[in-house]
Formats: structure tokens, C-alpha cells, sequence
């Protein structure tokens, strides 16, 4: 497969083909990839026959910390977990958060040095670390801490065509000094009874007399802070991309700022931050006419299905008012991303500013890319002149 390191598009000129000639690919890990828009809806679709719970496969990880990994469990677990947590991740908390993001955003622009800096170092790195550590009640003064960690997970991947178990093994190893920060955290607000951040309103989440553990709080805490700081990061440099490759829809949105929504959705799809997800076959299933065997590893292809012609008049065009826009970008069905709403808000307001406080915005450098594993830039260089 090849790498993401010039922007994408070697792969999604290879997805393409293989969408045509060849939906489903076993690769050299005996893993199975799904190329085509409703093949990868059918996996997503169908938790009985493609299982979420790839740590059954590989115990790096303890019983108690997969039980509180959402994004690895299936029904009914699932949706037992998922009702706790939303308990203290609430739309009305993330809401909340307008305000102070707004804040955030403008002090991080306001210390962008000259006209010309790094778009990811300046803003897109910190700001969604510093929205989620405030969100959890992690002191401020811990932050470089946490961009230790995140830096440590977004080198995972990076070699190509390393197996799903090493990668699972790398993220363990990669998580392991951020889950004793964060368990020590839990256990301080247990300790105080305190509920005035998302970390203590986790510890006290309850559903029918049943509470999280201390290392399930954790976990989840761990995955908030990870995945919704990685998710923010790809989506800013993301939509920087795609607005400086379509100048004449960046002119439109600066004209009507209303079509931002929509322009973000289409962002999302064209570029999502995640390229795949990974399910594993509970028995034997076919696809596309390929026999899958049970407990192989089944890799549904966001990126592919975000850019299949059977879904997506022109999916090429970066088409800032598509409408529907029914991309997988956030995921689908019960593991639709649960942190999207955040996701959106920051990098919505992030771009209103951006086209407030700057009046020209380009990319002014050959960005670089993540290899593998996430889809987005690791540097970025953009020239400014400021309103």
C-alpha cells in the first residue's frame, strides 16, 4: 500500500483501482481491507459478524482496561459503556467550551510569531490539548507532559506495513506513562467526592448502581485526551489543505461564513484524519466475493469509501455545499465518534478566526506528512498578512 508521505495522492489513485478490480485485499499481515463505500458500511453495520473487540486477540492490555476501551467493545457492553461516559461528556459540557475555545485560539494566534510560522506548532498541535486538559481538570502546567504523549502516539505506524499487533503493542507501551498520570488524577477526585471537571463527573457516573472503576475512568480519560487531540490536530492542518488547493472556496466561505459547517463536513470526507478502522471476523463472511476467515483482521478503508464514485458524485472536487454528505470520516453506527461534536466546535471556531485575524492565509512551504496511520501534516509552513 502506499504511504501518505506526498499528500495522498499515490493512494487514492491506488484505492481506486483496487475499488474497480479488487474491493477486498488481503495484505502480507493476512489482514483484509475493504475499499468500496457499502462493503465498508456492511462491516461497520454489523458488530455481530465484525467484531470491534480487537483486544481479544491480543492481550497486551489487562481485562479491566479493555473493558473500559469504547471504541474496542460490542454489544451489549457497548452501549453500557457508552451511557456512562456520555453521562460526563455531555453536548451541553462541550458546548460549554465555545467561549473559552474562542479565548484559547485568539492568544494562540495573537503569539504567532510574524507573518510566516508553523501552522501545526502554533495552532493546531495546542489548542486541542489544551480544550481537553482543561475539559478533564489536568493542570495547565502538565501540558508539555501530554504533548510528550501524543508525540510518542503519533509516531506509531510510521514503519510501513508494520502487523496490527505491533502496532496494538506500540500503543500500550506508548500509553502506559499517561494511564498512571491519569489514574493518580481519578483517584484524587474520588478521594475529594469532586465533580467540577469531566474527569470527576466520569468517577461518579452511574448506571443502574454501577459505577467505572478507577483504571476504567482512565482508560477512557486517556482515550479522550488522545484520540480528540490527534482527531482536532489532522482536521485544522486538514482543512488548511483543502481550502489553499480550492482558493475559489475559501473566497466563498470568507463571503458567507454560514457555509463553515458544511465546508468542515466536506473536509471530513475528503481528507479524514482517521484512514481506517479495524474489525475483526467472527466467522467466516464474504465480501465483495472474497471469503474472509473468522478472527482475521478486516480493515474498512474510510479514505477509499469517502472518495467511491458509487457514493460521491465527483468525489474528487472538493465541493464545499455537497449535499448528502454521508461520509465515514467520524465513523458510523455505534461507534460513531463520540468526541465529533468537539472535533467540530474547535475547528469551526478556529477558522472563523483564522479568516477574522488574517486576511491571506497560504501554505508557503511543502508540508509534511504522517507516513501512515493518520492522515494529515506533521509541519506545516504558511505566509499570513493580518487584518
Amino acid at each position: 500500500m502506499p504511504p501518505f508521505t506526498d499528500g495522498g495522492a499515490e493512494i487514492l489513485e491506488w484505492m481506486k483501482g483496487m475499488r474497480d478490480d479488487r474491493p477486498v485485499w488481503r495484505d502480507e499481515h493476512n489482514r483484509y481491507f475493504v475499499f468500496r463505500y457499502a462493503d465498508v458500511q456492511a462491516v461497520f453495520s454489523d458488530p455481530a459478524r465484525f467484531s470491534s473487540n480487537i483486544g481479544r486477540l491480543m492481550p497486551v492490555f489487562g481485562a479491566e482496561k479493555l473493558s473500559a476501551n469504547l471504541p474496542w467493545q460490542d454489544p451489549p457492553d457497548h452501549r453500557r459503556l457508552r451511557q456512562l461516559v456520555s453521562q460526563a461528556f455531555t453536548p451541553k459540557t462541550v458546548a460549554g467550551m465555545r467561549p473559552r475555545i474562542g479565548e484559547v485560539v485568539g492568544q494562540l494566534l495573537a503569539d504567532a510569531p510574524g507573518d510566516e510560522f508553523d501552522f501545526v506548532e502554533q495552532l493546531a498541535y495546542p489548542l486541542p490539548v489544551i480544550v481537553i486538559a482543561e475539559l478533564l481538570g489536568i493542570s495547565p502546567g502538565d501540558r508539555a507532559f501530554f504533548r510528550r504523549c501524543a508525540d510518542r502516539l503519533l509516531g506509531i505506524g510510521a514503519e510501513k506495513g508494520e502487523s496490527e499487533q505491533k502496532v496494538v503493542e506500540a500503543i500500550a507501551e506508548a500509553t502506559k506513562e499517561l494511564d498512571e498520570y491519569l489514574l493518580a488524577e481519578v483517584r484524587q477526585r474520588r478521594a475529594k467526592g469532586s465533580t467540577d471537571d469531566v474527569l470527576g463527573a466520569l468517577a461518579a457516573a452511574e448506571l443502574n448502581g454501577e459505577r467505572l472503576t478507577d483504571l476504567q475512568v482512565a482508560t477512557f480519560a486517556a482515550l479522550l485526551l488522545n484520540t480528540g487531540h490527534i482527531t482536532t490536530t489532522l482536521l485544522l492542518g486538514n482543512t488548511l489543505l483543502c481550502l489553499d488547493d480550492n482558493p475559489d472556496a475559501e473566497a466563498r466561505i470568507r463571503a458567507d461564513r454560514s457555509l463553515v459547517p458544511a465546508a468542515l463536513e466536506e473536509v471530513v470526507r475528503r481528507r479524514p484524519p482517521f484512514p481506517r478502522a479495524c474489525r475483526i471476523a467472527t466467522t467466516d463472511v464474504e465480501i465483495a466475493g472474497e471469503v474472509i476467515p473468522a478472527d482475521a483482521f478486516v480493515m474498512p478503508s474510510i479514505l477509499s469509501a469517502n472518495h467511491d464514485e458509487r457514493q460521491f458524485e465527483k468525489p474528487e472536487q472538493f465541493d464545499i455545499q455537497r449535499d448528502p454528505n454521508r461520509h465515514f470520516g467520524f465513523g458510523h453506527g455505534i461507534h460513531f465518534c463520540l468526541g465529533a461534536p468537539l472535533a467540530r466546535l474547535e475547528t469551526e471556531i478556529a477558522l472563523n478566526r483564522l479568516m477574522t485575524e488574517f486576511t491571506d492565509l497560504r501554505i508557503s512551504a511543502d508540508p509534511v506528512f504522517h507516513p501512515s496511520e493518520f492522515y494529515g501534516v506533521k509541519e506545516m509552513t504558511v505566509s499570513v498578512r493580518r487584518a
